[in-house]
C-alpha cells in the first residue's frame, strides 16, 4: 500500500509542512523522509531550537527547510492574506498574534502555496489543527463539513471507517428562521461520499455499507432512519458508487447474512467501506477492529478540506508520524 503511494511521490513531487518541528517523533520522521527523498518536508519552529534538538537525538535534518513564524519574510503578505479570509473576524494584529504559533503559520503556508500539505498534532490538540484548517483552507468546493476516516489494514486486506474522530453525530443545520439549510442525512451522506474517495487513494475499490443497529427496515428509531436517508442522497449524489443501507455489520461483511437479510443488494456481505451513524459507533469499531482483530489503524485521516491536512495523535511514536506524512501527501 505505501510503496504505491511512494512512487507516486517520487513521480509527483510533494511538499509536507510538520506544525511542530521542534518534537523529536517529528525530527526523526523528518530525517527518514529527507534520506528516502521521495518528500520534502519542511520544520515549522525556531532554527536553533530545531537543529539543536535535532543534534541532541543525533538525527540529519542538514538541508531541510526550518521556517521560524517569527523571523519569517513574508509575514507581512500572510498577515494581509489572512485578514482577508477572516473577513472581519479577525483584525492584523489577532493574526499576526495567531501566526506566531506553528498550527496558524503551517496552515496559512498551505493555503499560500508554500508548501502541498501539512501534518499537524504530536503536541496540538485535534481542534487545534482542524480549527486553523477549516477557518483558512476551508472546505473543498460543494463539500460542506470536514469528517475523517481510518484505513484498517490487516495483512493485505484493507478497509475504511468513517467517521470515527470528528463529527460527533449528526444534526440539521437551520437558519435564524428554524429552515434546515443542511440535514442530518445530507451531511452522513457526504462523511460516505468523501471515506469512499479516501478508500481508492488506498488501492480499496469502494463498497459502502451505511450502518445500524436495522437492515433493510428491520428495525426503528435511534439513528436506524439517518442511516437510511442517507444512503438515500447518497445513491443520488454518487450514482456511481456502489452504497447500500441501513444494514447491521453482519449483514455488511457476511454473505450468508447479507443476502437474506438484504436480498440483492451489490454491497450487503461484501462491504469494504462502512460509515457509522455516530462517532461513539466509529470510535469504539475501529478500535475493536484494531485490537481483537488485529488490523492496523492508520488514521485518523481528515476529509473534505481544499488542501490535505491531518492530525496526529499526541501519543504518536515516530514509525507513525513518517506513515501519516505519506498519506496526507499522496492525498494531494
Amino acid at each position: 500500500m505505501f510503496q504505491a503511494m511512494i512512487e507516486e511521490l517520487k513521480a509527483n513531487p510533494r511538499t509536507l509542512v510538520f506544525t511542530e518541528g521542534h518534537d523529536p517523533r517529528i525530527l526523526e520522521a523528518a530525517a527518514r523522509l529527507k534520506k528516502d527523498g521521495f518528500l520534502t518536508p519542511i520544520l515549522v519552529g525556531e532554527v536553533d531550537v530545531v537543529k539543536g534538538k535535532a543534534n541532541e537525538c543525533g538525527f540529519d535534518i542538514e538541508g531541510i527547510q526550518i521556517l521560524d513564524p517569527a523571523t519569517y519574510e513574508g509575514m507581512d503578505a500572510m498577515v494581509e492574506k489572512m485578514v482577508e479570509l477572516r473577513k472581519g473576524k479577525m483584525s492584523a494584529e489577532d493574526c499576526r498574534k495567531a501566526l506566531s504559533k506553528g498550527n496558524y503559520f503551517g496552515t496559512m503556508l498551505v493555503k499560500m502555496g508554500i508548501a502541498d500539505s501539512l501534518l499537524g498534532g504530536a503536541t496540538y490538540s485535534t481542534a487545534d489543527t482542524v480549527r486553523p484548517a477549516l477557518q483558512l483552507v476551508k472546505t473543498k468546493k460543494g463539500v460542506n463539513l470536514v469528517s475523517s476516516c481510518f484505513i484498517m489494514v490487516r495483512g493485505d486486506e484493507k478497509i475504511a471507517m468513517g467517521d470515527c474522530a470528528i463529527n460527533l453525530s449528526y444534526e440539521d443545520s437551520v437558519d435564524k428562521e428554524g429552515n434546515v439549510t443542511l440535514s442530518g442525512a445530507q451531511k452522513l451522506a457526504e462523511v460516505a461520499i468523501e471515506t469512499a474517495k479516501t478508500a481508492k487513494i488506498f488501492g480499496i475499490d469502494p463498497k459502502v455499507a451505511m450502518l445500524s443497529f436495522s437492515t433493510n427496515g428491520s428495525g426503528k428509531g435511534g439513528t436506524v432512519k439517518l442511516s437510511h436517508d442517507a444512503t438515500a442522497i447518497a445513491k443520488e449524489m454518487a450514482p456511481d458508487l456502489l452504497i447500500d443501507g441501513e444494514m447491521q455489520f453482519d449483514a455488511a461483511v457476511a454473505p450468508e447474512v447479507g443476502q437474506l437479510k438484504f436480498p440483492g443488494s451489490p454491497v450487503a456481505g461484501y462491504a469494504n467501506t462502512f460509515i457509522f451513524p455516530t462517532i461513539e459507533a466509529g470510535n469504539i469499531g475501529y478500535k475493536i477492529a484494531q485490537r481483537l482483530g488485529g488490523f492496523d489503524a492508520y488514521g485518523p485521516i481528515l476529509q473534505g478540506l481544499a488542501a490535505p491536512i491531518n492530525d496526529l495523535s499526541r501519543g504518536c511514536n515516530a514509525d507513525e508520524v513518517y506513515t501519516m506524512a505519506i498519506i496526507t501527501a499522496a492525498m494531494v
